[in-house]
């Protein structure tokens, strides 16, 4: 069975995206976004993840600027390698109102999201993962779908914004890694129990 793997930035506060759904307040750090995807001490993590999901507002963002970062002279290596690793992935996108996906290797879904995740888990292969798209981690972390959460926290305090776990029911996770960086972020890597 496949795992699913979330990955997200969040404030010491909680939230995944300020009130309008900004993400300038990250602390970008090079160290982290490489840290994000190794293997885990366990070989748990994204590492060779092949697909992705999304919900609209990610997919939009994404289309929006991965090609740019690749096509970037400026951009460091490390953010390029990550737009072609993006870029390459299977983009599977969950959306009731977006007519059609045009970005290269993307798929839209419609219909209901926790039988279509439980049907993708059920495939073999490399872990799924799911950047940003709140609108997919609340639901799928109730029905108990998502095997592992990669947290970078970044030093904000926003105060206001978009929870990363609203209206999630209670949840027991496992820590297997806390690694503070000198940027002041910090990852947190949480199985499930």
């Amino acid at each position: 069975m496949r795992r699913i793997v979330m990955i997200n930035w969040i404030s010491i506060d909680g939230f995944f995206a300020g009130p309008n759904g900004e993400i300038d307040w990250i602390l970008r750090d090079p160290e982290v976004d490489k840290a994000l995807h190794e293997p885990g001490d366990d070989q748990s993590g994204s590492a060779g993840s092949d697909t992705m999901l999304l919900g609209n507002t990610t997919y939009t963002m994404f289309e929006n600027s991965w090609p740019q970062i690749a096509q970037d002279p400026n951009a460091p290596e490390e953010l390029h390698k990550l737009a072609d690793e993006v870029i390459g992935m299977t983009k599977i996108v969950f959306s009731r109102t977006r007519p059609a996906v045009t970005w290269e290797n993307s798929r839209l879904l419609r219909g209901d999201l926790i039988e279509q995740v439980r049907g993708l888990k059920q495939l073999g292969g490399t872990p799924i993962i799911i950047f940003g798209s709140g609108t997919l981690v609340q639901p799928l972390s109730n029905a108990g779908l998502i095997d592992e959460y990669l947290i970078a926290m970044t030093p904000v305090v926003l105060g206001k914004g978009k929870p990363l776990f609203q209206d999630v029911n209670k949840m027991n996770l496992r820590l297997r890694e806390a690694r503070p960086f000198k940027s002041g972020n910090v990852l947190l890597r949480y199985v499930k129990n």
